[in-house]
């Protein structure tokens, strides 16, 4: 029970008044009328004080008169009768955020998993919540919880690890449905994690691996696929054009001789298409292109 320190203010003021009052009329002596002054002054302070309620700016008081409902009153000052009315419930309008777990809960493909997740919600009707339910918060709480552990039965895990804002937006409907009749609206729910058995994450780790290998040999096998094409679709561009080969060949050589000048293989079939002329032409190409080499190593800067 919060404490109100106008209320306690405003009782020592109507006391002190009183007993300035019986002092101004009957001095320090003690007198029967002087003595009744201060008590009246004292009962008076007591209702005062008790009839003094002030609701902070997010707040609603439940008010019962004789045990029935009367009223909701707030923000600010207002006042109650003494002994006839009450205030069981001071209702928090602002939105709260509450916590819920779900623990060893088997999905639909009978994984146990731990899950964790947030409400979002607002009190929208304080006499409902009042009323209508004995304690709102613990209702709610267990209303989340179960909501939760359905969603998790009906869901494969796969599902679940995947498509957290989709489970949020399911166990938001269910749990305002079943909210909505104590004056409560559930503005979201967040999933925050989902812990997994260790033995499990290892092996869908195990998986993933597999599988991302798997995407990579076919990647690997489909280019090769495609280079064995452009090959055969070269092939019979040369084979009914032997200077665009011979072109080709020549390129080829000249390329090895330039990366590597000591040794170069070259199948006999290509020499007598270049027209090489055996042993010395190939040594004094290799020597020409040698030459070149340096001299343009020479040239640069």
């Amino acid at each position: 029970m919060k404490t109100n320190y106008f209320a306690v203010l405003v009782f020592f003021v109507i006391l002190g008044l009183g007993i300035s009052i019986a002092y101004a009329l009957y001095g320090v002596q003690a007198h029967t009328e002087g003595i009744l002054i201060e008590v009246i002054a004292l009962i008076i302070a007591l209702i005062v004080a008790y009839s003094i309620k002030i609701a902070d700016q997010w707040e609603k008081a439940v008010i019962l008169r004789l045990g029935g409902f009367h009223s909701l009153r707030g923000p600010g000052l207002f006042f109650i009768v003494p002994i006839i009315d009450t205030i069981p419930y001071w209702i928090d309008i602002r939105v709260i955020t509450s916590s819920f777990t779900a623990e060893k809960t088997l999905t639909k493909d009978t994984v146990p998993v731990d899950v964790d997740a947030v409400l979002f919600w607002k009190v929208l009707d304080p006499k409902k919540a009042a009323l209508d339910v004995a304690d709102y918060k613990s209702a709610i709480h267990w209303a989340s919880q179960t909501a939760l552990r359905d969603v998790i039965g009906k869901t494969m895990l796969s599902d679940m690890l995947e498509g957290r804002e989709k489970i949020g937006l399911e166990l938001q409907k269910i749990i305002d449905e079943r909210t909505e009749p104590w004056g409560v609206n559930v503005i979201s729910v967040e999933v925050k994690d989902v812990l997994i058995p260790h033995g499990l994450e290892d092996a869908m780790s195990m998986q993933a691996q597999a599988e991302r290998e798997r995407q990579a040999r076919v990647i690997l096998g489909d280019s090769e696929r495609q280079v064995a094409q452009k090959f055969e679709e070269a092939a019979k561009s040369y084979s009914d054009n032997p200077t665009a080969l011979h072109l080709r060949a020549m390129n080829m050589l000249y390329e090895g001789l330039k990366t590597n000048s000591t040794i170069v293989i070259v199948p006999s079939t290509a020499l007598d298409t270049m027209q090489l002329g055996g042993l010395a032409g190939m040594t004094a190409m290799t020597m020409g292109l040698n030459q070149q080499s340096r001299k343009e190593e020479a040239e640069k800067p």
